[in-house]
């Protein structure tokens, strides 16, 4: 039996950080029990000082579900399931904004594991907003007319076009565009797990609220995207290098401050799998 992970709470509603546990290791299957049951109560888990492969982060991520390759970010060549979100003057960020990851597919992303490979001399923070806690505090009445309604999620939204032509990546983009057509996500999502709701809305991707017309759809929109950041749903983590972060996508949003150019900041993602939002 594997010794009980030590646990810190970062805030009442999101966030915690872990020690006592080497991820670069093989887990085994109590360590992945631990780790599960503390992201479904804390969301997003931090891990300090954890130098991890991409070959052993793909094996640490495989341990929550099967890995999603994306279809326009570059990937580790030996690792497609590796992303690399590597942001300087020449390739300036693109996830500066409040997103869910993935969710222009039918079943988006359950979490992710991100270990930090390159990091500037200050700023680079990311926040995590909980979504449960940003639904549990709106007023009865509004999560009722919340509850019936479906929003539009389109790949575009995050990745134009206009950006990856002058990447001289458009056949990629092109392919990647007719494979993801917009598609409709529930506003309020229920947690396959904890079975708690949540708004399940981003400013990455989500485009409209079906069924409304374009000024009710903005103005709702508009107030669900500024209310998931408040500051009583969220948590800021300030990276060093060899720090690894796993979050729960399904409820959870996240923004990557852009604060740090024209310095450079080299991060690698393993995304792993979920099933479709009801």
């Amino acid at each position: 039996m594997t010794d009980t992970l030590k646990i810190q709470a970062l805030s009442p509603v999101i966030g915690a950080k872990v020690s006592d546990i080497d991820l670069a290791s093989p887990l085994s299957e109590d360590e992945v029990k631990q780790l599960t049951d503390a992201l479904l109560q804390h969301h997003v888990l931090f891990f300090e000082n954890q130098p991890i492969t991409p070959e052993q982060q793909k094996r640490l991520a495989a341990h929550f579900g099967d890995l999603h390759v994306h279809p326009v970010y570059p990937h580790v060549s030996e690792q497609p399931e590796i992303i690399v979100l590597d942001t300087h003057a020449a390739n300036l960020p693109d996830n500066d904004n409040w997103h869910t990851d993935v969710t222009f597919i039918r079943t988006p992303p359950m979490g992710a594991v991100l270990s930090a490979k390159l990091i500037p001399p200050n700023g680079g923070d990311t926040l995590w907003a909980s979504c449960i806690a940003a639904y549990e505090a709106l007023s009865e009445p509004f999560r009722n007319i919340l509850e019936p309604l479906q929003a539009e999620h389109d790949f575009e939204k995050s990745f134009p076009r206009e950006r990856h032509d002058a990447m001289g990546k458009l056949a990629e983009w092109d392919k990647a565009k007719r494979d993801h057509p917009p598609l409709l996500h529930p506003v309020i999502r229920i947690h396959p797990v904890s079975g708690k709701k949540g708004l399940f809305v981003n400013e990455g991707f989500t485009t409209r609220i079906a069924g409304l017309k374009p000024r009710e759809s903005d103005v709702l929109l508009r107030f669900l995207f500024e209310h998931v950041a408040r500051p009583e749903f969220v948590v800021r983590w300030k990276w060093k290098q060899n720090d690894l972060a796993i979050w729960d996508n399904r409820l959870t949003q996240h923004y990557a401050v852009a604060d740090y150019l024209p310095h450079r900041r080299v991060m690698h993602r393993a995304t792993i799998l979920g099933d479709a939002p009801y």
